[in-house]
């Protein structure tokens, strides 16, 4: 039987979390169907924009995306520290821009002079607010749900759109993080919709190259790479920016060539920092969720992750050990 997913979540293990929603039935979220011959690319944009719209919303960041033609990839960041930091205001706006609240949260909000049991209310739904905006499940929730109706209403139907629960993986150290981000990244040309890892539409590599490359800067809405590990560092990827894209280039290049080759002596600084060889590189960024399963990363990691969550079976584990050490 599935754990729920709120059990496979231990922040106490890592704040990175892969995340992937598949649709059902005969359904597309961009390209043409066949059949009908209707085109459902614009969808691909809806996604997208709610992806963006919700991490300005959630204390939870995006490190990666791709929206392909019936499922989507996510990487995300648990930012709760950023959530605690939050004033009662701050939590309740936030929360009012998903959703009404209560009566008495939107008559703090109006300034309006409240009984003690009117604000004993407000503390209470502010909490619970405040729990929900660093929770991923809520988060998918208020990403799907939204596109399902949307969807269900363009194609005239009821039922379900996507598949009853996203699936979630744990990434517990550096290796499995930019690991599973260069998969996402790759993911349209992996799957032969695009040629070049720039002309991915609806991707976060696209959405970083193209600010990259405009003002020589990152974008504010997906969680910034800060190089490695200094003090007083602010909170992002620890790897550089350019290491990274130039790495996601030489791979996308050999994806596309259908062949295995050597990583280029310019790009080490990622491989080395995370000790994996090309042939790892290539093999984790080409199926990273056929070989992984609940949790990705180390094998001492994956014992705490497994003893903290009470998982029994350590799935996933012969291919950690062999594609992550």
């Amino acid at each position: 039987m599935p754990k729920p997913r709120k059990s496979l979540i231990s922040l106490q293990d890592t704040s990175y979390y892969h995340c992937v929603s598949r649709c059902v039935r005969r359904a597309f979220l961009c390209g043409s169907d066949k059949l009908t011959g209707q085109s459902y690319e614009h969808r691909r944009g809806w996604i997208e924009d709610k992806i963006l719209s919700l991490a300005a919303i959630f204390a939870i960041d995006v490190c990666a995306y791709a929206v392909m033609s019936n499922h989507t990839h996510l990487v995300l960041h648990v930012n709760t520290e950023k959530a605690n930091s939050w004033s009662i205001r701050e939590v309740l706006e936030r929360w009012h821009r998903l959703h009404k609240g209560t009566q008495f949260t939107e008559k703090y909000l109006e300034n309006k002079e409240m009984a003690e049991f009117e604000l004993v209310s407000v503390y209470e739904s502010c909490e619970k607010y405040r729990e929900r905006l660093t929770d991923i499940s809520w988060f998918m929730r208020e990403l799907n749900e939204p596109i399902a109706r949307m969807a269900n209403n363009e194609d005239k139907c009821t039922g379900r759109f996507w598949e009853g629960r996203f699936k979630s993986q744990a990434l517990l150290d550096e290796a499995a993080l930019v690991s599973c981000m260069a998969y996402v990244d790759l993911n349209p040309v992996r799957a032969n919709m695009e040629k070049r890892p720039e002309t991915s539409k609806h991707t976060s590599i696209k959405t970083r190259l193209e600010v990259a490359k405009a003002n020589q800067t990152q974008p504010k809405t997906l969680f910034p790479f800060i190089g490695y590990e200094r003090e007083d560092q602010p909170e992002g990827l620890p790897f550089k920016l350019i290491d990274y894209l130039e790495l996601i280039d030489l791979t996308g290049r050999i994806m596309r060539e259908n062949k295995r080759g050597s990583i280029d002596v310019s790009l080490a600084p990622i491989l080395q920092r995370i000790n994996l060889t090309s042939e790892q590189w290539l093999e984790v960024t080409t199926g990273f969720e056929k070989h992984f399963k609940a949790a990705v990363g180390s094998e001492a990691y994956l014992a705490e992750y497994c003893e903290h969550t009470e998982l029994q079976r350590r799935s996933g584990l012969a291919a950690c050990k062999r594609l992550l050490s």
